[in-house]
């Protein structure tokens, strides 16, 4: 099959699809109704297949229609994309932005970022300031980051009074859990326990502004016990080596504690875990500005979300 040479083809298959009709598409279109069917014909004459069949009520798609209907509607999607990024390459949007980071890189996507951000808006420095997820939200009050990655529970926004400040804007980039994990040969200390059992087990702590201890201090309060924290860590590097060292518990996302388990024989809890999410926060006032639009621009496209 030859390449098309007009997208306009598509356009006009589309919207027949979509209004049912030749006429109505046409009136959509601002075209007559012959301009229209020899669009269609074309399409049809290059693809090969039958895209419409007539039946009383008006035009429907063929079997072959409705497969290719999809893939035409992303082709415009993507031609929609290739205009505003050229748009922005051409307004030259530029500048410093500070981005608050948390965990590894790979698990919030960053380098995926960076690497979009220098092809698309080469004139946007980034600068990276790493910390606790908590210490987020306060640096964007501060003004000390433009934006940054936030971990919270499930409904990032409405889970605690510290996020729920009307001027904070948060973007959902990925849902997933955290299991509870000890040390090698603990697994029957864990089998079968709730979290009043598990509280008076030693756990490792974490600061007041992480993410593991904003969401046991939820979980424990509401079970109405006290968790028995023996050793404070503030990396998740060290915390893991401390469960390996037989300290105690700790949180660990799903995909880690997995791996721990298989490579060192970490215990994990086979009754409970914690639902969590990522997000993306900045100021409500500052999503619209170039540089912060340009990178949620970017975040959707990498994390594969829905455009609001």
């Amino acid at each position: 099959m030859e390449r098309f040479s007009n997208i306009n083809t598509l356009l006009a298959f589309i919207t027949v699809a979509r209004e049912g009709s030749v006429s109505q598409a046409a009136e959509v279109l601002n075209l007559s109704q012959p301009a229209i069917s020899h669009q269609i014909k074309r399409l049809s004459e290059d693809a090969g297949v039958l895209l419409f069949s007539r039946t009383a009520k008006g035009l429907r798609l063929t079997p072959d229609g409705s497969a290719l209907l999809a893939k035409a509607e992303r082709v415009l999607d993507a031609l929609d994309d290739f205009r505003r990024s050229a748009e922005q390459r051409t307004n030259q949007i530029s500048g410093k932005l500070r981005l608050g980071t948390i965990v590894d890189p790979e698990f919030i996507r960053l380098g995926q970022l960076l690497i979009q951000v220098r092809e698309n808006f080469p004139n946007i420095e980034t600068e990276l300031k790493h910390g606790v997820s908590g210490e987020i939200l306060t640096r964007l009050q501060r003004n000390q980051i433009d934006a940054g990655y936030y971990l919270s529970g499930p409904k990032p926004g409405q889970d605690e009074v510290t996020e729920s400040e009307p001027d904070l804007h948060f973007m959902k980039l990925a849902d997933f859990s955290y299991h509870v994990i000890a040390p090698s040969g603990w697994q029957g200390r864990l089998e079968g326990k709730s979290w009043p059992d598990l509280a008076e087990l030693p756990w490792i702590g974490t600061p007041d502004a992480s993410v593991h201890r904003r969401l046991l201090s939820g979980i424990f309060e509401e079970a109405g016990c006290h968790q028995n924290i023996v050793a404070l860590v503030d990396q998740e590097a060290s915390m893991l080596e401390m469960v390996r060292a037989g300290v105690g518990l700790s949180l660990c996302r799903e995909s880690i504690a997995l791996h721990q388990q298989q490579a060192f024989g970490i215990a994990v809890s086979d009754t409970v875990s914690v639902p969590a999410s990522l997000s993306f926060v900045t100021l409500d006032t500052h999503k619209k500005l170039p540089a912060i639009d340009a990178v949620i621009t970017l975040l959707r496209d990498i994390w594969q979300l829905e455009t609001a």
